[in-house]
């Protein structure tokens, strides 16, 4: 499904270079739930953006679903991003005027598909446990109920990759285990690609592999 080789990141602050990312190799299986960890400053998030075609790597190869993803044009990643590619933040990003019904349709909008009924979906909406809550708004929602919508609204077109960024990252322990068995499950049932950043091991535990990341290489 993803296919990296030596990827590199520089950013070019003032006269300073900062490598990001300094040659990368990475695989990915379809399918495969992969946990990518290491302290901050290791290139963790800037592997993501690039994966979602939101910044533009250095050098080398990326291959998604066998599509050179520096090959396509601005409109072709950005197809990418509403189709293919599904985003979990860890600050959730809920529009706060939007009920967590409207969160989670303005990105079949922003697709251009039609919101119409959806078994899989409905399904999936209780696996999360967010039905009833799906006429509130944000701040009527705890943290773990935001983020489950924010999954929501990630999965609501069916990606082939959902790119997690610190997705228990503002939650207590109790809600993180089950954001955590949530992407699990959803993995399990869907067989969805998922990769997911974090720093602690015990989230990472929760993937299929642990890739170790420091000083934008990949260590392990």
């Amino acid at each position: 499904m993803i296919e990296i080789r030596d990827l590199t990141k520089v950013y070019h602050v003032g006269e300073v270079d900062v490598h990001a990312l300094r040659g990368v190799d990475l695989s990915v299986t379809r399918g495969e739930f992969v946990a990518v960890i290491g302290p901050s400053g290791s290139g963790k998030s800037t592997l993501f953006h690039i994966l979602g075609g939101l910044t533009p790597p250095t050098s080398g190869t990326i291959h998604i679903d066998g599509r050179d993803l520096l090959k396509m044009t601005d409109r072709e990643r950005t197809e990418l991003r509403k189709t293919a590619v599904g985003f979990v933040f860890q600050k959730y990003n809920l529009l706060p005027t939007l009920t967590a019904a409207d969160n989670i349709a303005i990105a079949r909008d922003i697709a251009g598909r039609n919101v119409e009924s959806d078994p899989q979906f409905d399904e999936i909406l209780n696996l999360l446990g967010i039905r009833t809550r799906l006429h509130h708004k944000p701040r009527a929602l705890s943290g773990g109920e935001q983020q489950r919508v924010a999954i929501a609204r990630a999965i609501v077109n069916h990606p082939a990759i959902l790119l997690a960024d610190e997705p228990t990252g503002n939650l207590d322990t109790e809600n993180s285990n089950a954001v955590l068995r949530l992407l699990r499950d959803l993995n399990d049932r869907l067989g969805q690609t998922i990769l997911m950043i974090t720093h602690n091991p015990e989230a990472a535990s929760y993937g299929h592999r642990i890739v170790k990341m420091r000083d934008g290489r990949i260590v392990e």
